[in-house]
């Protein structure tokens, strides 16, 4: 019988983290089944995941997290699992924390964030004044508080799963969790530790989450109101 959940692994250049990630989830979580999505890797994270047999979908070319992540949905859609759970390649998301959020799912949400702050502050470094401001943004035209938008460790319902899979061209970003909460989405959080990086380096250095945050803000707070599918 298949699982009800996968574990969707999007990596790109993640040949320090991905064997930890990967031989972590196969030893200690056997019950889940998982799909690295290889986005059009320049280093060895291919290499890697076909010398241990990985699970793997490969990307000929880099399509962003958005295309990457639609990959990994489509595929949890034709093989029709009940849940999927986006989980970074680069350590930093604990897979203790699947199960807790898969039961809150069955709870009849259709998206459950592992949140850093349910029962946690935030603090007044740059990145956590702009997930005050993302928050605040949500709030500000959902209705609905989000208290860690930015976490990328999110579980979709099937009903979910179907939606990234055949309708939206868009990545699992805050925007799209303010669209979706439009949209009649019921969203809730559950709460979790986040790993320091493994290794390698994150993408967000500060010029580029200065545009991050702005792009987010603008979309929530202006494009979302003509947003099609």
């Amino acid at each position: 019988m298949r699982n009800k959940v996968l574990v969707i692994i999007p990596a790109y250049n993640e040949e320090a983290n991905i064997e930890m990630v990967v031989g972590e989830l196969e030893e200690k979580y056997p019950q889940y089944d998982y799909l690295v999505v290889n986005d059009g890797s320049t280093d060895r994270t291919e290499e890697i995941c076909r010398d241990h047999g990985y699970n793997l979908l490969d990307l000929p070319v880099n399509l962003g997290l958005a295309g990457c992540f639609q990959a990994g949905m489509k595929y949890a859609y034709y093989r029709k699992y009940e849940y999927a759970i986006q989980f970074d390649g680069d350590g930093q998301h604990r897979p203790e924390y699947i199960e807790p959020m898969m039961q809150k799912m069955k709870e009849g949400y259709d998206i459950v964030i592992g949140s850093r702050f349910v029962d946690q502050k935030k603090d007044f470094s740059f990145r956590m004044i702009g997930s005050r401001l993302i928050e605040s943004a949500i709030y500000l035209t959902t209705g609905v508080r989000v208290a860690d938008p930015t976490s990328g460790m999110r579980m979709f319902s099937q009903k979910m799963i179907r939606e990234f899979a055949l309708n939206l061209n868009y990545g699992p970003e805050p925007d799209t969790v303010s669209y979706l909460l439009k949209q009649g989405a019921k969203i809730a959080e559950v709460p979790v530790k986040i790993a320091p990086r493994a290794g390698g380096e994150s993408y967000l250095k500060p010029m580029v989450a200065v545009s991050y945050m702005s792009r987010i803000l603008i979309s929530i707070l202006f494009i979302q109101n003509f947003r099609k599918r």
